[in-house]
């Protein structure tokens, strides 16, 4: 591998980690912001993503590019269906954590990768390998056994998982069409309205927290470089990463997440549920061998100008 590639591979590296440590951390942040309710959070997130990003590309001259996207009815239409996705995934993962339920949210971005392979059968016609299928049907069993120890089914962990995947095909069909700042600038401006009638409501039920100390406020308003940032990261590394190394990475979030619920929050983990999580963690094994074989070939060649 030569120096550039080297000095590529390894950026791209620390890019992929950072991105999903941090996604793996927003637990502990979104935490952090109690007294504020989720519908509030969520709101505000939205709103000062749209800042950031507005402040991103005044600060690399990019309004030529994002105007020029914003001119393709297309693109603009698709990233109304993102956000619509993301908001979804947002909402319900904020309302898990508030409500003592980050292990399930951990469940959910476990079981997303074999969700994508899912969608790229029933979507994309798309021909999967024996591992592929095997991780499939173990993950299913993963599911009947949760939700039969826990006597309902694990909806969280579903629609978390079902979002950020339905979330990613619409980015893939998408392509490179979209930076990850302008396709975030416009995920939040189709989300803006959504998020002004949020706080509204919010301030006639319960009141806004928002302006409840400096700290408080200073935290709800990093909302936005929190949501942002990783995003960057994550689009840094798949520039410079083949994706079979981003697959195996992107298991820290997850990981992070259900250690939080566990060691820090100290959720119940009764032995029907340790059983359940570790059939998945075998789906996601036999998915992992399944890309590490897969990925062999590719691994072995250089890698090339990854831009």
């Amino acid at each position: 591998m030569a120096g550039t590639d080297q000095q590529k591979f390894r950026s791209g590296l620390l890019a992929a980690v950072g991105a999903y440590v941090l996604w793996g951390l927003l637990p502990l942040y979104f935490l952090a912001l109690v007294p504020a309710g989720a519908f509030e959070i969520v709101a505000w997130r939205i709103l000062f993503s749209l800042v950031f990003c507005a402040v991103l590309i005044t600060a690399t001259r990019s309004w030529g590019r994002f105007l020029a996207i914003a001119r393709q009815p297309r693109l603009v239409l698709l990233m109304g269906l993102a956000g619509a996705l993301i908001y979804v995934n947002w909402q319900t993962y904020i309302l898990g954590t508030l409500s003592g339920q980050v292990v399930e949210t951990s469940l959910g971005y476990f079981i997303n990768p074999i969700v994508t392979v899912l969608l790229g059968v029933v979507v994309l016609r798309e021909r999967l390998r024996v591992l592929q299928w095997v991780a499939i049907g173990v993950s299913a069993a993963a599911v009947v056994v949760l939700t039969v120890g826990y006597g309902a089914v694990p909806w969280i962990s579903l629609i978390l998982a079902a979002s950020f995947g339905l979330y990613g095909l619409v980015k893939k069909y998408v392509g490179p069409s979209i930076d990850a700042v302008s396709g975030l600038s416009l995920e939040t401006a189709w989300l803006t309205p959504v998020a002004v009638v949020q706080l509204m409501v919010v301030s006639q039920l319960s009141g806004l927290t928002f302006g409840d100390g400096a700290l408080h406020t200073t935290l709800l308003v990093l909302t936005g470089v929190a949501t942002a940032i990783p995003l960057l990261l994550f689009a840094s590394a798949t520039r410079r990463l083949p994706l079979v190394y981003v697959g195996f990475i992107q298991f820290i979030a997850p990981i992070l997440q259900f250690a939080i619920g566990v060691f820090v929050l100290h959720e119940p983990m009764p032995p029907e549920r340790w059983f359940g999580f570790g059939i998945v963690w075998l789906a996601v094994a036999i998915l992992i061998a399944d890309m590490a074989r897969a990925g062999r070939g590719a691994r072995s060649e250089p890698l090339g100008p990854v831009s």
